[in-house]
């Protein structure tokens, strides 16, 4: 089996990638992995010392078959750090495991990554791995295939990032010309299409949304564990893009995920169920943001 470079991507948040390595380090054969990190410079002079703190951090870090450190001379942001620096491995490698500084990973994280990039490597089908599976309530497959992408600890190959597409409005044109918007969206479920939206106007700089718009209109399917491999800790407003949320909040797969079963085809049964999530989350957020308007309005004509 051959062993797919991790890259990870770090800030201004040096307890949280302290987190993300040492659980990297308790995946079997991490030792076989080289380590590639992307520390992005401060945005402003306030940030300055927390991103001292990572790079001072990242120069003791062991345990991997090697340890580069690209350090940006001046802020790139998310997006384009992401952009540039899995276009940057994948111009050196066929294959690259993407983390940001605030994912906790399984034991079993890069057996199951690793075992996936290989099976695939030349199924034409399948553009990328991901280890996050939402903490849905519907009984799951123990792995399964959905249109489009991910971005929560996550793989591809170098064909299959070379079907991203970076330019937002071109994506949101096909979707509508396609007639694709309401199943980009899970049936109205999850605002996707807004976000691509958002992003074309400036209000955000996601891209992650880009990534599974570009996945979806190639009618790419990306596989999910049945059980999550991935932990997100960075929804404590600690983030730069991430508000206080627990609920994306997962417990960590404890066994390995077998992949003998897998069949390359949408699952129906993964669709509905992540559907029926984003459903829920939105009538929690609709309801959540009614109670708080309540509270307001009542202030005000007290």
């Amino acid at each position: 089996m051959k062993i797919t470079p991790i890259t990870l991507f770090t800030y201004d948040r040096p307890d949280h990638v302290r987190k993300t390595v040492e659980a990297l380090l308790q995946n079997q054969q991490v030792e076989a992995h080289d380590l590639i990190i992307y520390s992005d410079a401060a945005r402003t002079p306030e940030k300055q010392a927390a991103v001292e703190q990572v790079r001072t951090y990242l120069l003791t870090i062991k345990g991997f078959h090697s340890v580069t450190i690209h350090l940006r001379p001046h802020n790139f942001g998310l997006a384009k750090s992401i952009i540039e620096g899995v276009t940057q491995v994948l111009s050196e490698y066929e294959s690259v495991i993407v983390l940001e500084d605030d994912m906790i990973t399984s034991p079993y994280f890069l057996s199951y990554m690793n075992e996936a990039l290989d099976r695939f490597e030349h199924d034409e089908r399948v553009i990328s791995v991901h280890g996050y599976c939402y903490p849905v309530n519907q009984p799951l497959p123990e792995a399964f295939f959905l249109r489009g992408a991910d971005c929560w600890g996550w793989a591809t190959w170098r064909r299959g990032w070379a079907l991203f597409n970076p330019n937002g409005q071109n994506l949101l044109d096909e979707l509508e010309r396609k007639n694709l918007r309401e199943s980009f969206d899970y049936n109205n479920a999850y605002a996707y299409s807004n976000m691509l939206k958002e992003q074309i106007n400036g209000k955000n700089d996601s891209w992650a949304i880009r990534w599974h718009a570009s996945a979806f209109l190639a009618n790419k399917l990306t596989l999910y564990p049945g059980r999550s491999l991935v932990h997100n800790i960075g929804s404590d407003s600690s983030g730069t893009h991430c508000g206080d949320d627990v609920s994306h909040d997962v417990q960590l797969s404890s066994t390995h995920i077998n992949l003998s079963a897998v069949e390359v085809v949408p699952s129906a049964i993964g669709w509905t169920a992540f559907e029926h999530f984003f459903r829920k989350n939105q009538a929690t957020f609709a309801s959540k943001l009614s109670d708080s308007l309540k509270k307001i309005l009542t202030k005000v004509i007290a």
